[in-house]
């Protein structure tokens, strides 16, 4: 039976068919944790907009150091699998809780400016997702929001990647395999070079391209919050021989000092099957531990925030 991945029409939202929309939604997060959006509310002209800005870049600023970096490793004569580093181009913006996007240098005005334009709409999407989960899970309106905020509210960050030509794609991932640290994760990719899979049922699945779709995917975070209800899930790039693969992943997550812990709602909702099965920490903390143990199973990370459990206050959660 072929695995057909889910694909929604977030417009249908607004109409007769929100019904059935939101149940898609649900069953995405709980049995793929991912899905794809299309009709988000993004213009298509905006999209259009930074994608070309993003290639410029690349080609402008980031491709020759890509090419001097893999000519000075010896990459393209390797014989052996690689497994210590991935093949892809990359740079990071910070938005919230304060943006850096005026410090990075080579960016060019235009860029910066749509950028932060960008930036504003995937945030307004991504609380807008948060909402509609809390409407799923059965929480109280806001709920996720607060409890991501912490003191400082969310930290919201884009990794801009750029995945070039490998002439060994069997032996050099463009991105391990891993599942992501944090909340919401949603992805601008490229629609014409694929190279995205998740793991499900044990099966490497793609990620269909599609032009103006953003994907999205739940954070190790929102399994703590959900206590396992919906799950982060195992995804990798798969590098290509030919094209070179755009990819604007963006992650709205918890305040570096926000506690995560299962959702007591759900907890009682669910009493006479439900036990707790994740602990309770600051994200900062699960960050710290991520930051060396990426790229290997998440089960061990959230068995050693149990461990660090008993130093963890329950403060308030923020009331934005």
């Amino acid at each position: 039976m072929e695995i057909t991945f889910p694909v929604i029409d977030f417009s249908k939202l607004n109409g007769e068919e929100r019904g059935a929309t939101m149940e898609m939604i649900k069953d995405a997060c709980e049995n793929w944790g991912f899905f794809e959006l299309l009709n988000h509310g993004i213009s298509n002209e905006l999209m259009d907009t930074v994608e070309r800005l993003t290639m410029e870049h690349y080609r402008k600023c980031m491709e020759q150091r890509f090419k001097e970096m893999v000519a000075s490793k010896g990459l393209e004569a390797v014989q052996s699998e690689i497994n210590d580093m991935d093949w892809e181009s990359t740079f990071f913006l910070c938005h919230l809780p304060e943006s850096n996007i005026s410090e990075i240098p080579e960016l060019e005005e235009d860029y910066r400016k749509v950028m932060k334009e960008f930036a504003v709409e995937l945030e307004k999407l991504a609380e807008q997702l948060l909402e509609i989960l809390c409407e799923n899970l059965g929480l109280e309106q806001g709920y996720l929001k607060k409890v991501f905020y912490g003191s400082k509210g969310p930290t919201f960050g884009t990794k801009v990647s750029n995945y070039p030509p490998c002439p060994k794609p069997d032996l050099i991932k463009g991105l391990r395999a891993h599942t992501d640290a944090g909340g919401i994760i949603l992805l601008f990719q490229d629609d014409k070079v694929s190279g995205l899979q998740l793991l499900k049922d044990e099966q490497w699945v793609d990620v269909p391209p599609i032009k103006h779709s953003i994907v999205i995917n739940l954070g190790d975070q929102l399994e703590v919050i959900t206590n396992g209800k919906y799950k982060s899930v195992m995804h990798r790039v798969i590098a290509q021989t030919d094209g070179t693969r755009m990819s604007i992943a963006s992650f709205y997550n918890p305040g570096s000092d926000a506690v995560m812990y299962p959702a007591p709602a759900l907890l009682e909702k669910e009493a006479e099957k439900s036990q707790l099965l994740y602990p309770k920490f600051v994200f900062e903390d699960y960050m710290k531990l991520y930051a060396g143990l990426k790229f290997q199973a998440k089960e061990p990370r959230f068995e050693a925030m149990k461990n660090m459990e008993s130093t963890v206050n329950m403060g308030p959660i923020a009331t934005v």
